[in-house]
């Protein structure tokens, strides 16, 4: 009778126990850009597209990867990346953990046919200071690959187009890839009655050079409040909604949103469309 009662006594707490995994791996926080911590930082970030079996005659397997380590333990470190597949959302991956200092993520998926695979990732530190003061750490990575799957030549992968081949491959795959997301984007651009010429427009997967490229009449310092700002709207307007769609099982298609720089330098506007729908997200910039 007492192992009996001691046994009804655990299951509650091993229920109880199983549902805060459940939640805390579902979940994730929110990003939250604090200002730039000047004495921490990254030792090292990556992100990798890379193509390592042919399954069949018709299809091959590549692995999508994530990692970064930042130099000290983080009280909140939390990486977010997104695959691309010739202009297509092809899915995205994020990770949290308190109090380390490395997040990995991987995974290996299937193609089919020649693809430009595109992938960009956001790696984030939330750094809590002795005298209670919060700030953050940042950094982006990038990776692509062409995959050439013809009928007439025998698989081959590169990044960068180095033979005449493949120099060739690299505009068809990439001229293919443009005219998608030029529809697209003008598409969105005439629905929100934007004027193109008031603006620059710089895809999402073009967002990594600003790790050490300013915006124009920005300093570097500035540059990265304004893209980290920039990923706290993307996570919580675009990432969120769509790792909440894979957990109840609901498809959703999108495409690389454009990101549109305000030429007075006063906002930028984040365009992109999920199902169909088209959504902008605004974002003013700080006055500095």
């Amino acid at each position: 009778m007492k192992k009996q009662l001691a046994m009804l006594a655990i299951i509650p707490f091993l229920c109880t126990c199983v549902l805060i995994y459940m939640w805390q791996s579902a979940s994730a926080p929110a990003i939250t850009y604090f200002q730039e911590d000047p004495e921490a930082g990254f030792q090292g970030t990556s992100t990798a597209v890379k193509l390592v079996s042919q399954k069949t005659r018709d299809s091959y397997d590549v692995v999508w990867k994530s990692k970064s380590v930042s130099e000290n333990e983080a009280y909140l470190r939390q990486d977010v990346t997104l695959l691309f597949d010739n202009g297509r959302l092809y899915g995205i991956k994020t990770k949290w953990k308190e109090n380390t200092d490395t997040i990995k993520m991987k995974e290996k998926i299937t193609g089919e046919d020649s693809n430009y695979y595109q992938a960009i990732s956001y790696h984030h530190g939330e750094v809590h200071n002795p005298d209670d003061q919060i700030t953050s750490i940042q950094q982006m990575t990038y990776d692509q690959l062409y995959v050439i799957d013809s009928p007439n030549t025998s698989m081959q992968s590169f990044k960068k187009a180095e033979t005449d081949d493949e120099h060739e491959w690299e505009r068809l795959l990439g001229h293919t890839t443009e005219q998608q997301l030029s529809y697209s984007w003008n598409q969105l651009m005439d629905h929100f009655q934007i004027n193109k010429e008031s603006y620059t427009a710089v895809p999402l997967t073009g967002l990594e050079k600003f790790n050490h490229q300013p915006l124009p009449s920005f300093t570097q310092e500035q540059t990265n409040q304004i893209i980290g700002q920039l990923w706290e709207g993307l996570y919580k307007n675009y990432v969120v909604p769509f790792i909440t769609a894979e957990s109840e099982s609901e498809t959703l298609t999108s495409f690389v949103p454009v990101i549109l720089f305000n030429k007075q330098n006063t906002h930028l506007v984040v365009l992109y469309e999920v199902n169909g729908k088209k959504k902008r997200l605004i974002q003013q910039y700080p006055d500095f």
